[in-house]
């Protein structure tokens, strides 16, 4: 191609791109001078509305602790950077007062604000995909009767070149299809078994942090539910049908969790437990029988059985280090004591594959839970520093033997450092 040739494709290159750029400016100009939308509604709709919105756990990543309802500010961790959920009260100016029920449900579904820039992942809009107009209608209506709260969105901290939000686009034509075709993560066709399987993959969005994730972030849809330890310092366990049972969950225990944050087999932690408080604590009995019965399919597999060895007798660095550490709280036998601590003789952490959480625990410690109701656990300190690599994998393996392989002093050396073992 000649000079002159190669001038023209940068002129034509530069005049489109003018025209996007005041496109863009233009759109956004208009999302910011729309009407400001009234929604008026019954108190029954008002009712459902919120319901939905619970189920849809809307307030973990929109309600800052200490914040008004849903003005926004939560930190979400990312490995792409720390982005923050965004106001969704009535306010015109930073929240949705001026989205219609088309803008929200095109937000909520595709991942598109209504001045057309893409919204980060982080908004679980992949599975939000397959939800039902309705309640998406009915979500937006219980929003819109909220207060208004003038709150700026905080900025978010996306690195390049990640935090180019045109970029979004093509990442959603790869990864962001699909929905009700996707694999299920068990077996079912019952009415119960159906409606479990909307309120898990769809709105309670439980993929999202328990489903695996490729090298572009995107969820591994043929391993749904298989359990994530990328997104945080504490990992998303396996809650597949599979995964449940081998370590000790039947339907009695995984609805007991689900509806109070604790049962024998584990206590609530890190974003968990905020999902209980702010959502499935909050839902019907019939929807709880839903969601265990899709987690555990129409026919679920025998829940593993429990080994009981007492400490009674042991000797070793391991079992004194308990003793000295750990038994004040935990109990001399493992039982554990109501309203203090966990007993860890069942504990689902302590018997997954996986040791990742009960290594974190060790080091870094749990900080005092508030779960639904009356209940209480208090503070576990941090033993990082009293403890070195080698004296952590034997006080793991000691805990998790014989239900569950020795932990080794590489695994312990990379968490320490805040690294995922795997």
């Amino acid at each position: 191609m000649t000079r002159v040739g190669w001038r023209r494709v940068l002129a034509w290159a530069v005049l489109l791109l003018a025209i996007w750029l005041i496109a863009s400016w233009l759109l956004q100009w208009w999302a910011g001078r729309g009407p400001v939308q009234k929604v008026d509604a019954s108190a029954q709709q008002l009712a459902r509305g919120r319901y939905l919105t619970d189920a849809a756990d809307c307030a973990a990543c929109h309600t800052a602790p200490g914040g008004a309802p849903f003005a926004g500010g939560v930190a979400l961790a990312s490995p792409f950077g720390t982005i923050h959920g965004t106001n969704i009260t009535p306010d015109p100016e930073h929240g949705i007062g001026r989205y219609t029920a088309d803008d929200f449900h095109h937000a909520l579904s595709r991942g598109e604000a209504r001045d057309g820039h893409q919204l980060y992942p982080a908004m679980p809009y992949v599975s939000y995909r397959t939800i039902a107009r309705e309640d998406s209608d009915a979500i937006y209506a219980y929003l819109m009767n909220q207060p208004a709260v003038a709150q700026p969105n905080r900025k978010n901290g996306v690195s390049f070149p990640f935090n180019i939000r045109s970029g979004i686009a093509l990442w959603n034509l790869a990864f962001a299809g699909a929905g009700a075709d996707a694999t299920p993560a068990s077996q079912g066709a019952s009415p119960a078994w159906r409606r479990g399987r909307y309120l898990v993959d769809t709105l309670g969005h439980c993929g999202e942090c328990h489903s695996p994730r490729g090298w572009a972030g995107q969820l591994k849809r043929a391993q749904p539910l298989a359990g994530n330890n990328e997104l945080g310092r504490f990992a998303a366990p396996d809650i597949t049908p599979q995964g449940l049972a081998a370590r000790g969950w039947d339907a009695a225990q995984l609805r007991g969790y689900l509806a109070t944050g604790l049962t024998s087999r584990a206590v609530a932690s890190d974003e968990m437990l905020t999902v209980v408080r702010l959502s499935t604590s909050r839902l019907t009995e019939a929807d709880l029988d839903a969601m265990t019965t899709y987690l555990l399919g129409d026919k679920p597999p025998k829940a593993a059985s429990v080994v009981h060895i007492s400490n009674a007798g042991l000797s070793g660095a391991a079992h004194r280090n308990y003793a000295n550490l750990c038994a004040g709280c935990h109990g001399s036998d493992r039982e554990g004591v109501p309203h203090v601590a966990p007993g860890l003789l069942d504990n689902s952490s302590v018997r997954d594959s996986d040791p990742h959480n009960l290594i974190v625990a060790i080091l870094d410690g749990l900080p005092e839970h508030d779960l639904p109701g009356l209940e209480r656990m208090q503070a576990m300190p941090g033993f990082a520093q009293d403890l070195d690599d080698t004296e952590v994998a034997r006080l793991a393996s000691w805990l998790r033997a014989p239900r569950a392989a020795p932990v080794d002093d590489g695994t312990v050396a990379k968490l320490r450092k805040g690294k995922s073992a795997h």
